[in-house]
């Protein structure tokens, strides 16, 4: 969904702060993580069903069969004889796993009816009602590491999503910058073909008059010709930045605007300490290193429960009766019991259950160093971030004042210039001074404020406002 940003005739320019807003909420990088934090909300509302009371209905309605079938004479002989019958039966059952034990609670009601269209005979069959359970015994119960696992994952992926959005607060201020300079050097350009051209017109009386040599008048009009050729490739440039920058925030109509420096700064100081302890305590990668170490642990005991000794319980206890019309069901049904245990042990198997579990106990080892070196180079990464970003912001600081000293060197050296007190190199030295200083400045804007961006992505903690960026939304 593309946003049409309408701008008023007065104000069309846009600040750094609209085009992060404009593409968190419409770029098509926001969309798709939306869409990805609802699967995920989605695969969460599939894990919690599966703890939540479940009622099915089942049948088969009809099972029809014509045919011949061998029937075994008096005699000995076998003798094909023509049958036509249905079997339709309905069984209404509600069931609920068991998440401690990893085994199944359920009760059911059912009837069969059987049709013998041949000797015109119907009969009915059914339990009225019937308890039961499904338990395996020693083995590895799914159920449980879900439980511990599932809820990580779903937290994992909604501060991913937070994450995400900050990732797209970085790259839309990525491409605002590269916008803001090209913006930036067309205004220079055009500003040095200004101020080279008065300078041309006085040097070429100037020359007339025998004040000047040839070659430094050749130099004023090379100056102007490479300030013309400047503004038309920063045109250029600005254009290609603007597309970049519009395609990926969503604005349409092919509106022009201009960006607005964004150089006010937020004054706040960042702890290392707090920036680290909120970076463990929000951010996903934190609760992802929590989810590996127990699907880890998952897997031996995987590996383990279901390469020994497995046993699984059924049993059902209810009342069952039969007749030839469907009442007679519900009618003084008799007790019904089923109990059975079966079990697998395996007695030589060349060591492969063994080998299975070892395998199973290395890789959560070293699935435990991975995290371990993963969680150093994380702190680290949040230490070195917030250390750089104190240096960013003395480094605007003194790139601002460069910029301020470029532009009043450069018009102090014009004006000599102008009165004869310094050379065309000496003023070609200062121009070049004043645009490179204002280059380094917008340089040292967007190391900023993408560093703002990255600090707040690696702690999903605003230190603007002193709040947290992730919320919980489990239910």
């Amino acid at each position: 969904m593309a946003c049409n940003l309408h701008l008023s005739a007065q104000n069309q320019v846009l600040t750094l702060a609209q085009a992060v807003n404009l593409a968190r909420d419409h770029s098509q990088s926001s969309l798709l993580a939306e869409t990805r934090k609802e699967n995920r909300y989605w695969q969460w509302r599939t894990y919690r069903s599966d703890f939540l009371p479940s009622l099915n209905v089942t049948g088969t309605l009809p099972d029809f069969n014509r045919s011949f079938t061998p029937v075994t004479q008096p005699d000995g002989t076998t003798e094909f004889q023509p049958v036509a019958v249905n079997n339709s039966d309905v069984m209404l059952a509600l069931s609920q796993n068991i998440g401690m034990t990893g085994g199944t609670v359920f009760a059911s009601s059912m009837v069969n009816r059987f049709d013998d269209f041949d000797n015109d005979v119907t009969r009915f069959s059914g339990s009225p009602f019937f308890i039961g359970i499904s338990q395996p015994l020693f083995g590895f119960n799914q159920l449980k590491w879900d439980k511990l696992i599932e809820p990580l994952r779903y937290e994992e992926s909604l501060k991913s999503y937070v994450e995400e959005l900050e990732l797209i607060s970085i790259e839309t201020t990525e491409r605002f910058f590269e916008m803001l300079l090209a913006q930036t050097t067309l205004e220079i350009s055009r500003k040095n073909v200004a101020s080279n051209d008065t300078i041309l017109r006085i040097g070429q009386g100037r020359y007339s008059l025998g004040n000047i040599a040839e070659n430094e008048l050749l130099q004023l009009e090379l100056n102007l010709l490479n300030s013309n050729q400047q503004v038309a490739q920063s045109s250029l440039d600005l254009e290609t930045a603007r597309l970049r920058l519009t395609t990926y925030i969503g604005m349409t109509g092919g509106q022009l605007f201009s960006l607005v420096i964004p150089d006010v700064f937020p004054e706040f100081v960042i702890d290392e300490a707090v920036a680290l302890g909120e970076a463990r305590r929000n951010r996903q990668q934190a609760v992802a290193f929590k989810r590996q170490l127990l699907e880890a642990e998952r897997d031996v005991a995987e590996a383990r429960g279901t390469n020994g000794l497995n046993a699984n319980l059924f049993a059902t206890f209810g009342f069952s009766s039969r007749g030839s019309d469907l009442g007679d069901v519900y009618q003084d049904p008799e007790d019904q019991q089923q109990l059975r245990i079966g079990f697998d042990i395996p007695i030589l198997d060349w060591g492969k259950q063994k080998s299975i579990v070892k395998t199973a106990e290395a890789n959560q080892k070293l699935v435990s160093y991975s995290v371990a070196q993963d969680e150093i180079n994380f702190d680290q990464q949040v230490l070195t971030l917030v250390r750089q970003f104190e240096v960013l912001r003395q480094r605007l600081e003194v790139s601002r004042k460069a910029d301020e000293i470029g532009e009043r060197k450069y018009e102090i050296s014009k004006n000599r210039y102008l009165i004869g007190r310094i050379s065309i190199t000496d003023l070609n030295l200062a121009l070049q001074d004043k645009d490179r200083a204002k280059g380094d400045y917008i340089e040292a804007l967007r190391d900023f404020w993408t560093a703002y961006y990255e600090i707040r992505r690696l702690t999903l903690y605003d230190f603007e406002q002193n709040t947290t960026l992730f919320f919980d939304g489990t239910e």
